[in-house]
């Protein structure tokens, strides 16, 4: 049995399991509007290389090397300059919500130029500013490269992961918060993660269960929850009770297939009516075999040449129509496409072949 159909038949037994649904927190399931991640990015140096940062073919290298000095104060002329040891980087970020002015967060560096390595080095005091291009936070500090390269007298080398990018662990200071406005007009949005009608009304009636008539459904991604009176100066409160009321999740019959690795997943309430499949296969072989040529000419003036000679086969496998009854649960739809005894690239052109004649109650997804 391949290694499809093992996965499809292991989900089925457990599906197939007399399990009522699991509900779910609120908190797993929606996020509050407007608390997001922000993203920050910026333009900087690094110093310190040992020789394997940018040479003088870089151009904004040198001139921020030489912006960097004049800011302190030195002046130098841009052919006194060398690049070995510097490398011209980009930092980005994640600014988290509710991120308080002095808290730290994590940056990753990267050459933006031709350094070999950014191994040894540090991030001179970068500037990281967000979409609206006003600075957020600032990036300092020593990098840590997670591969490394090493070359040998005799050319050879060796190398592991990437060089020129690196990681400044709790590497930026905050400076300026972002505010975030949780309550407009006395109403708090929830946005679902996973879209839907069904979805949006479970949650609907799971809030207004807890705190009568106060939630109510704009469309099938966002919930508008009404804050209490007795709330207004408690809204953490409530927004902490809001998160952990239980909602049993809707799981959509779902098919996703990797034809890249050969992978088939199967998921949710899959059903299969009864269909008629005939899968064949034509395989072409072309076979070459080089043939020597002696021409029959007197005195052994003639060359003696090689003549190729192509033989072709077409071979097409012939297969019988088979029935599939109808599989009305997910185990039912395993062992019934088992029984074709099809390869996992053929079994993914059958199910998408299904799912275009309406026989495969379930959305097929191809990565």
């Amino acid at each position: 049995m391949n290694r499809s159909l093992i996965i499809l038949l292991t989900l089925a037994t457990l599906l197939a399991w007399p399990i009522e649904a699991r509900a779910e927190r609120l908190r797993d399931m929606s996020e509050i509007a407007g608390v997001r991640d922000n993203q920050l990015v910026g333009f900087g140096l690094v110093t310190g290389l040992g020789g394997t940062g940018d040479d003088t073919s870089v151009p904004f290298a040198q001139q921020a090397v030489l912006s960097m000095l004049r800011r302190l104060g030195v002046q130098v002329d841009s052919t006194q300059i060398r690049l070995r040891n510097v490398a011209a980087v980009t930092v980005t970020a994640t600014l988290p919500p509710f991120a308080k002015a002095g808290s730290k967060i994590d940056v990753t560096v990267s050459s933006i130029g031709n350094a070999r390595s950014l191994s040894g080095g540090v991030l001179i005091q970068t500037v990281l500013k967000g979409a609206d291009q006003r600075p957020y936070a600032v990036a300092q500090g020593g990098l840590l490269v997670g591969g490394f390269q090493a070359k040998g007298s005799s050319g050879s080398s060796v190398q592991s992961g990437s060089t020129t990018t690196a990681r400044i662990p709790s590497g930026a200071l905050v400076e300026r918060e972002i505010q975030i406005p949780i309550v407009a007009g006395g109403v708090i949005r929830l946005e679902l993660r996973a879209p839907g009608f069904t979805i949006a009304s479970r949650v609907v009636e799971a809030v207004n269960e807890k705190f009568t008539d106060s939630a109510s459904a704009v469309d099938g991604g966002a919930v508008d929850i009404h804050l209490p009176p007795e709330y207004e100066k408690r809204v953490v409160d409530f927004i902490a009770e809001i998160e952990n009321i239980e909602v049993v999740p809707l799981h959509r019959a779902r098919v996703v297939i990797n034809e890249r690795t050969g992978t088939i997943v199967a998921g949710g309430d899959v059903r299969l009516s009864a269909a008629a499949i005939v899968h064949g296969s034509l395989t072409i072989v072309v076979k070459e075999t080089p043939t020597p040529s002696q021409p029959a000419t007197p005195f052994g003036l003639g060359t003696t040449v090689v003549t190729p000679k192509t033989d072709i086969d077409a071979n097409e496998t012939k297969r019988t129509m088979k029935y599939v009854p109808a599989a009305p649960t997910l185990s039912d739809v395993a062992t019934t496409l088992g029984t074709l005894g099809l390869t996992p690239r053929e079994l993914a052109s059958v199910l998408q072949a299904l799912r275009e004649a309406g026989a495969l109650e379930a959305e097929v997804v191809v990565e």
